[in-house]
């Protein structure tokens, strides 16, 4: 019995052997299943470059390998550069494979020219390729002028599943730095993107929010904080299965200038003991309101209607200005057919004329309206919330008249030319002076909001109008709690608050 076991077993060992052995040139060897059920496909991997014994930055790479016999594989890299210099595609053509242990090796050979630098760069290449992962060294050279330059290439990818997307885009890049970037980002189609930000910003660390192609990556990533004040920044985009990447330049494309307004700083005008005490926003040389002229509303031997310009505590961010329509009728401002005192708060001074507010339209004088702005003026923003007040008092041939109509604010910035700096424009020709005015911005829905509401402006020029740095402009900026207050007709207690009012300008 144990004599047959043996036999057996040695008969088992001389198969063994033989199978291991027989690789004789009447069997060649064929791996065409292996080629395409393991080995052909895309990979995607990390390329590491080294010219001269100097590392370079390494990069995303996708190479492509097919069949290109029963028993050699062919490589395709795409868009190969190195030191900036654009090789082009690399071709390895028929690289045998030999098995080793699990894995299969290969080497190869090609020429590559490089069109753009006029020489010729002979490629050497080993590699493998074993359960999902491509390993390759890649050794070129090539002739610079008289010399030679020696480049070695090792890249270690693993297999794509084919699922993998192919887009490498920037779709999006915003900052939430709108104190210093006065106009977001603008995606160009040469792949650069370009912003404005404010005269004297510090711009060395704005931090960018990007969204890119499904899957794609992109460097530096969303979220990092770069500088911007030394010129364009590169940003990489490469695409899930590495066989795109793209480049952008991002770079500011223009300063621009804002005149700001947060209404957090407020200074108290004290009357008298005749008259109850005011608050006015500051800066006093650029802001203005009609509280001044409401000392007719709040006179001692009348009842104290309130000014119509008063802080608001909670604003949007800080504080906020309020602006109310006060009912006049039946305060002294009445005698002056004057029925209601719209809120307002404006670019300009107030000159207060008690002799003059006692006159019919006197009171109009009184607004003098813009400072002058050395700047193209291109938008006006903010934010607001509007509440009509009831009831509604129209003026009509000097008699006051309750209706049922609904109130709405104003919201306006208005551009206009003057010859000497003490020419103004007034309540009485701020909104029909087509001689001086040429460039207007205004809010056109002046109905109720309850919520802050934001607005963003662009200045309409007049027909045939454009700004001229020749020429002197006064700007206005004009905010109403009746649109059309300065008729004396507008809704008692309607109610407008405005915050973060800023003009931006080049």
């Amino acid at each position: 019995m144990k004599k047959r076991l043996f036999y057996l077993f040695a008969l088992i060992c001389s198969m063994s052997l033989f199978v291991a052995c027989s690789d004789d040139d009447s069997t060649p060897a064929d791996y065409s299943q292996i080629i395409q059920d393991e080995i052909a496909g895309g990979y995607k991997g990390e390329l590491k470059v080294n010219v001269m014994g100097q590392d370079m930055p390494s990069a995303y790479q996708k190479i492509m390998v097919e069949k290109a016999s029963t028993t050699a594989i062919n490589l395709f890299i795409t868009d190969f550069a190195f030191m900036g210099i654009p090789v082009g595609d690399v071709e390895l053509l028929n690289c045998e494979l030999t098995p080793n242990g699990n894995a299969y090796t290969f080497t190869g050979t090609t020429t590559v020219k490089v069109e753009v630098a006029g020489l010729d760069a002979d490629v050497e290449a080993q590699g493998s390729v074993a359960n999902g992962t491509l390993s390759l060294n890649l050794n070129i050279k090539a002739m610079l002028g008289s010399m030679e330059q020696d480049v070695k290439v090792t890249f270690a990818g693993t297999k794509l599943t084919g699922t993998e997307k192919t887009g490498a885009d920037i779709l999006t890049f915003t900052f939430d730095n709108t104190d210093v970037v006065t106009e977001q980002p603008v995606i160009n189609d040469d792949n650069t993107i370009t912003f404005k930000v404010v005269e004297g910003a510090d711009i060395t660390a704005l931090v960018p929010t990007i969204t890119v192609s499904e899957g794609a990556t992109v460097t530096p990533a969303t979220g990092v904080a770069q500088d911007f004040s030394g010129g364009p920044v590169t940003y990489t985009v490469v695409s899930e299965d590495y066989g795109k990447t793209k480049t952008y330049q991002v770079s500011v494309s223009g300063l621009q200038n804002v005149l700001s307004f947060s209404f957090d700083e407020w200074e108290m005008v004290d009357l008298g003991e005749d008259y109850e005490s005011y608050y006015s926003p500051l800066p006093l040389n650029l802001l203005a309101t009609p509280n001044e002229g409401a000392q007719l509303l709040n006179y001692k031997a009348n009842p104290l209607v309130g000014y119509p310009v008063v802080i608001e505590e909670n604003g949007y961010e800080g504080k906020a200005a309020k602006l109310v329509t006060r009912d006049a009728r039946n305060t002294m401002a009445a005698l002056a057919k004057a029925y209601i005192t719209a809120g307002s708060v404006f670019t300009g001074s107030f000159e207060y004329d008690m002799l003059g507010a006692l006159r019919p339209g006197g009171a109009l004088k009184m607004t003098h309206f813009g400072v002058v702005y050395d700047k193209k003026p291109l938008r006006f923003k903010g934010v607001y919330k509007y509440a009509p007040g009831t009831p509604f008092i129209r003026t009509v041939e000097g008699v006051a008249t309750e209706t049922e109509e609904v109130d709405e604010c104003a919201i306006q910035a208005v551009l206009y030319t003057i010859t000497t700096a003490d020419e103004t424009l007034d309540g009485s020709n701020i909104d029909s002076d087509d001689e001086r005015i040429v460039a207007r911005a205004r809010l056109e829905d002046g109905t109720a909001k309850s919520e802050w509401t934001e607005f963003d402006l662009n200045f309409t020029w007049k027909d045939g109008a454009t700004y001229d740095a020749e020429k002197t402009y006064k700007l206005a900026i004009i905010c109403s709690s009746s649109k059309d207050g300065a008729n004396f007709n507008g809704a008692a207690n309607s109610t407008l608050i405005v915050d973060n009012l800023e003009v931006i300008g080049e």
